[in-house]
């Protein structure tokens, strides 16, 4: 070993102040001195000696070492179980080791592109250079892969599978004299990754099962039909959950619960929840479909920490929403977004009015104890939403309450009976527009929305933010997105129209309500629109209110009135019919290019009119309604769920009614996509149900 690498340097100065130390001390003692100098020399022979050993051991350490390092080298470089290759700036194949042969499917060969014998794994923003074109200064980093493979069984067959690897990479560029390049090591981490995805398909999922239209079934059943129906449900769930490896058990007369891993849950939305159709293929005695609802819910990711309580919660609110939306539909809940499946079946009419007169009583406790009220329904009010919300408005003014209906700028629709209440002094001032809203001052003001729950489309979104107290009331089925945690929330997707359940509070409300011909009119026209003149959605709780409503003073004949359009609408709407497609399986779709007055109304005449051609189950209307925006209006015969393909596109509504707002996508464009969607619908909907 060299002494400058060594401790001689250090010691040679140390025997030397200790050579003067001997001399110092013979000066004053002969004896003591020799005795110094002895020591001394026996210094000087130790140190000698471990610098002898030291040069050895060094010398054994380069031979064995570092005389072996280049062997060792081209081990590590070649047989250890990580691939490197080093491509040039332009992506070819340069060096790879045997490993990386191993890794690919295809043998590398230099100067070929990479992408030729293993596709991804060099993204291009890693070759990239400065925007000025210079070569950047070296960087390293790392990202994972996911590679597809293929694999010979033993019975011959060819089946695929998934490497993952963990690739790690540096850019090189030893001068400027030397093109740039780029070292990449790959270390497969496969057993890791299947082990994640084990643990993540294992993952325990709840799912609430309930039989939504149980007392209905049930109705007029003796013990035994009802036994014997409610054993028919129990065999097919049984059944099905038997096929999915899970457990069940009944919590109830008409609840369930299952559990099941995540694959199995997976599996069932693979098929759609084929156990839905199955189900709904039983009937009672009186030919009443028997329907379920589910909630299921499952922690998506393997880092989610949810507890059993936690994922039994979301599961529950899931059912809560599949019933909100009609039944007869599964809510999955995945990493905290809804899905849904199924929702095929009508929403059952319930017989009893139990829950309207609970209702109105809460609402009006709710409209006691606040200073203001405000009531708006959805933007471009339609007759239901206007109606809904003069009759609540005059809930309202039976307590003596300041009350304003909010509208929005876009009264088109509904400008006739807006003009005929204008004319009474009692509704001179009720009326305001959302541009015209001031800050109220009240210490408890109260906000009611009719006719949606979707907080963008309501007429004046930030009243939502401003007034904390909320009551909702809607007949549309629910979906994922809706106003948050409202005081009171009414939804019954059985009703015809949120007028019809007005209607319903106003008759619980006080007995001595008196509505008057004007608001009565206005309330009729709402359940008239909706029903298509009493043809679709209707039910014996629709007659019974639009008889109360008849009772109170509503005018069949202003009713008629309203609905007449002028010649320029009438001329639209027979050039959108006229210009109207067909499609295999029942579906006509037509559009309204061009930007018109009273375009939604329009379109939505097209599309109930279309319906009633022969054979036709499904008609959906595109039209412009500003130049960014397209609206679209669906309607089926009642065997669609129009409201399925509407959600695709942001929109909702009912299971024969629906529709949607698309910003910034053309016509033409949105229109493949629907009719796009809706014949997949339609096809998956005929499929034959399995046995």
């Amino acid at each position: 070993m060299p002494r400058n690498l060594s401790a001689w340097p250090d010691s040679v100065i140390n025997l030397a102040v200790m050579s003067v130390m001997v001399v110092i001390i013979s000066q004053y003692n002969k004896i003591l001195g020799a005795m110094a100098f002895l020591a001394w020399a026996l210094l000087i022979w130790f140190a000698h000696v471990r610098r002898k050993d030291r040069e050895k051991k060094f010398k054994e350490y380069s031979e064995n070492v570092i005389g072996n390092f280049n062997d060792m080298m081209y081990y590590a470089m070649t047989k250890l179980p990580e691939g490197i290759i080093v491509v040039d700036e332009n992506g070819r194949l340069q060096w790879c080791n045997s490993v990386m042969q191993d890794f690919s499917e295809v043998i590398p060969q230099q100067g070929m592109d990479v992408e030729e014998f293993w596709e991804g794994l060099l993204p291009s923003e890693i070759l990239s250079l400065e925007p000025n074109g210079t070569v950047p200064a070296p960087t390293e980093g790392e990202y994972p892969i996911k590679s597809l493979r293929h694999r010979t069984t033993a019975d011959g067959k060819v089946e695929e599978f998934y490497r993952y690897f963990l690739v790690k990479y540096r850019h090189l560029k030893a001068n400027d004299d030397y093109s740039r390049m780029v070292v990449l090591f790959a270390r497969e981490v496969t057993p890791y990754e299947d082990l994640k995805l084990e643990y993540a398909q294992s993952r325990t999922a709840l799912i609430y099962v309930q039989v939504d239209n149980y007392d209905e079934v049930m109705q007029g059943l003796n013990e035994a039909e009802k036994t014997s129906l409610l054993l028919s449900v129990s065999e097919i769930l049984e059944e099905w959950v038997t096929s999915l490896a899970g457990f069940m058990r009944r919590v109830s007369s008409d609840l369930f619960l299952v559990v099941l891993e995540r694959r199995a849950l997976d599996a069932a939305i693979a098929q759609k929840f084929l156990v839905l159709d199955k189900v709904r293929q039983l009937v009672n005695k009186h030919q009443l479909q028997v329907t379920l609802s589910m909630g299921a819910a499952v922690a998506e990711k393997p880092s989610d920490e949810q507890s059993m309580n936690e994922l039994g919660t979301k599961a529950l609110a899931g059912l809560n929403l599949a019933l909100a939306r009609g039944g007869d539909q599964a809510a999955v809940n995945l990493a905290d977004k809804m899905q849904f499946f199924g929702g095929r079946a009508k929403a059952v009419e319930k017989n009893t009015r139990v829950k309207a007169r609970v209702m109105s009583h809460s609402i009006r406790d709710t409209m006691q104890a606040a200073d203001e009220i405000f009531i708006m329904g959805h933007t471009r009010e339609d007759y239901d939403a206007f109606g809904a919300a003069v009759g609540v408005a005059l809930m309202a003014r039976q307590l003596n309450k300041p009350v304003h209906v909010v509208l929005s700028n876009w009264l088109d629709s509904v400008e006739k009976i807006i003009e005929l209440l204008h004319k009474d002094e009692a509704y001179k001032d009720l009326f305001v527009t959302a541009s015209d809203v001031t800050i109220s001052t009240a210490l408890e003001p109260l906000l009611i929305v009719v006719d949606t729950f979707i907080p963008k489309l309501v007429a004046a979104p930030f009243l939502l933010e401003r007034i904390k107290k909320v009551i909702v009331i809607d007949h549309h089925r629910r979906s994922e997105y809706t106003i948050k945690n409202p005081a009171i929330t009414y939804l019954e997707p059985s009703a015809s129209s949120t007028c019809e359940m007005v209607t319903e509070l106003l008759m619980y409300f006080d007995e001595k309500m008196r509505i008057g011909k004007l608001a009565a009119t206005a309330i009729y026209s709402g359940i008239v629109v909706d029903t298509k003149n009493f043809a679709i959605q209707t039910g014996a709780r629709t007659f019974e209110a639009a008889a109360y409503l008849r009772r109170s003073g509503a005018d069949p004949v202003a009713v008629n009135y309203l609905f007449k359009s002028d010649y320029e609408t009438t001329v639209a709407l027979a050039k959108t019919k006229a210009q109207s497609e067909y499609y295999e399986g029942g579906l006509v779709v037509s559009q309204i290019d061009s930007i018109i007055p009273n375009v939604q109304a329009i379109a939505g005449q097209a599309a109930d009119s279309l319906l009633t051609i022969e054979g036709v189950r499904m008609t959906i209307i595109l039209f412009q309604i500003k130049s960014d925006t397209v609206g679209i209006s669906a309607r089926s015969s009642g065997d669609l769920n129009v409201q399925v393909i509407m959600e695709k596109f942001g929109g909702g509504g009912h299971q024969n009614v629906a529709g949607a707002q698309v910003r910034d996508i053309p016509l033409a464009e949105l229109k493949a996509s629907v009719v796009e969607a809706a014949r997949a619908y339609i096809a998956e909907t005929d499929k034959p149900v399995a046995k």
